[in-house]
């Protein structure tokens, strides 16, 4: 019992020892809280400083451009089709899809037994009628010459009659013989009669045979056009497009058989909106005349034709907007009807106006401009134009003039006015105002390591939207010591590279 006693009393000594020692640390803890709190020593904090690339306002004159897609079309297509129906007994060789034909060559023949019978019977038919006619004209020169001789007739029984009175008058004559010479008289003007109608009815045998060969002739035109209907020939130089026809067929009149296209005829249709259809229209309203630029993607090798505009559609069109214009293309070799191109139509210059990145402007239509101190002020701007990564602005801006004036060329949403910068490498600054430019110079030429070409080079054969002509020209290429370098970044771009 006394043991435990003792045992009791150390533990209660032992943890009231304890408690007095965290009681006395807590106190000194305080205190010492509390002259730190008083130490007016204390560091002040620093203000952040954000690196920043600017872009120099250059006031200058540009020419904004309006980039759209569109369509090549050729203005002169002629659908082939069967005039005659029957069997296809002849085809050319160059009949395909594809086949290039010269004007004049024969493409495809009808059987023309039947068309040829036609027009034989009509030419025996023509000559039946011109051979009557030649018999009416005889018969014609026939009753003429019978008028003239009973006319004559006629004259003499007159001559007799007037004798027979005069005799009669001097009592030489007696009344029997005149009523003799009165009725021969009379006989003779029937007979003038009889003979001037014999005439009128030649005449008319005539005009009716004349009917008759005209009606046969036209017949036999009728007949030979029937015949050269059997022929289909090309109507000028072009390519065989849809064709659906093999030797033996039997084709109905009228069937389509394929399509024939000019290559070299060209025009591209696109549309624009009404602002830019009034920005392009000049003070009389018309656009025809106006350059234009169409170029078709190619990987690496565009394809480019200038062409003019020189017509615009009369309606908007149902569910359309804008306007629908047509530009005529110069002689574009690889262009075909139905690519899909994108078309860059020139706008009246602008005088007096800054290229600015599109990053450096807000959708408030802010920019940040490095002020004094290097701190960054919010000044409004009026967007002219937006060229793909670049926005066109006045140089004289809402906030007055801007020329010379540095403005943040990419905006985050850690800037904003008032907050000061560090201007990063402002000598560049001319070089970021155009982002619309190519990274790669044209006339720039790398050194390809093999396996990056080899890599170009495969990604080039395993394509199958690029036409042949251009693979083979950029293989070329690639196959260089020294290759473009805006060839290169266009491929690498569509690898995903």
């Amino acid at each position: 019992m006394r043991f435990l006693g003792r045992s009791l009393t150390g533990v209660f000594l032992l943890a009231l020892t304890v408690g007095l020692l965290a009681l006395a640390g807590s106190s000194v803890w305080r205190a010492l809280e509390a002259r730190w709190a008083q130490d007016p020593g204390a560091v002040p904090a620093r203000e952040r400083v954000f690196a920043v690339n600017v872009v120099e306002v250059r006031p200058e004159t540009v020419t904004p451009v309006i980039e759209v897609f569109g369509e090549v079309q050729s203005r002169r297509r002629l659908e082939l089709r069967a005039a005659a129906g029957g069997e296809v007994i002849q085809l050319s060789d160059r009949f395909e899809d594809g086949g290039a034909v010269r004007a004049g060559d024969l493409l495809l023949r009808i059987d023309p037994f039947s068309a040829r019978s036609a027009r034989d019977v009509a030419n025996v038919d023509l000559r039946e009628a011109e051979a009557d006619l030649a018999d009416a004209r005889r018969a014609l020169e026939l009753a003429r010459d019978a008028l003239a001789a009973t006319g004559e007739q006629a004259v003499l029984r007159e001559r007799a009659l007037e004798r027979q009175r005069d005799l009669l008058g001097r009592a030489v004559g007696t009344d029997a013989a005149v009523e003799t010479a009165e009725l021969a008289a009379s006989a003779a003007r029937q007979a003038v009669l009889a003979a001037r109608q014999g005439l009128a009815q030649a005449e008319a045998r005539i005009e009716q045979a004349e009917t008759t060969v005209d009606r046969r002739r036209i017949a036999l035109a009728e007949a030979e056009r029937r015949l050269a209907e059997t022929e289909v020939f090309a109507a000028f130089d072009g390519i065989l497009n849809d064709v659906s026809l093999v030797e033996g067929r039997l084709v109905n009149a009228n069937e389509r058989l394929g399509e024939l296209v000019d290559p070299t005829a060209l025009e591209v249709a696109f549309r624009v909106s009404t602002a830019q259809y009034a920005r392009l229209s000049g003070p009389d309203g018309q656009v025809a005349g106006l350059p234009v630029t169409v170029a078709l993607d190619v990987l690496g090798l565009d394809l480019t034709v200038a062409g003019r505009v020189t017509r615009e559609s009369a309606a908007a069109g149902d569910g359309q907007t804008g306007r629908l214009l047509y530009a005529t293309l110069d002689p574009a070799p690889g262009f075909r009807p139905g690519d899909f191109v994108s078309v860059i139509v020139a706008e009246p210059p602008l005088d007096s106006v800054a290229v600015l990145p599109a990053s450096a402007v807000s959708a408030a239509g802010e920019a940040l401009v490095v002020g004094p101190d290097d701190r960054l002020e919010a000044v409004p701007v009026a967007i002219l134009r937006r060229q793909g990564d670049t926005v066109l602005v006045p140089a004289r801006g809402l906030a007055g003039d801007l020329a010379g004036a540095r403005v943040v060329a990419e905006r985050t949403p850690l800037l904003g006015a008032g907050i000061r910068v560090r201007v990063f490498d402002p000598a560049g600054s001319g070089e970021q105002a155009s982002a619309a430019r190519p990274a790669a110079s044209p006339d720039e030429m790398l050194e390809l390591d093999p396996d990056r070409r080899a890599r170009l080079v495969a990604f080039v054969e395993a394509s199958v939207a690029m036409p042949a002509e251009a693979k083979a020209r950029i293989l070329d290429q690639l196959a260089q010591d020294r290759v473009p370098a805006e060839m290169v970044a266009r491929i690498e771009s569509r690898m995903g590279g």
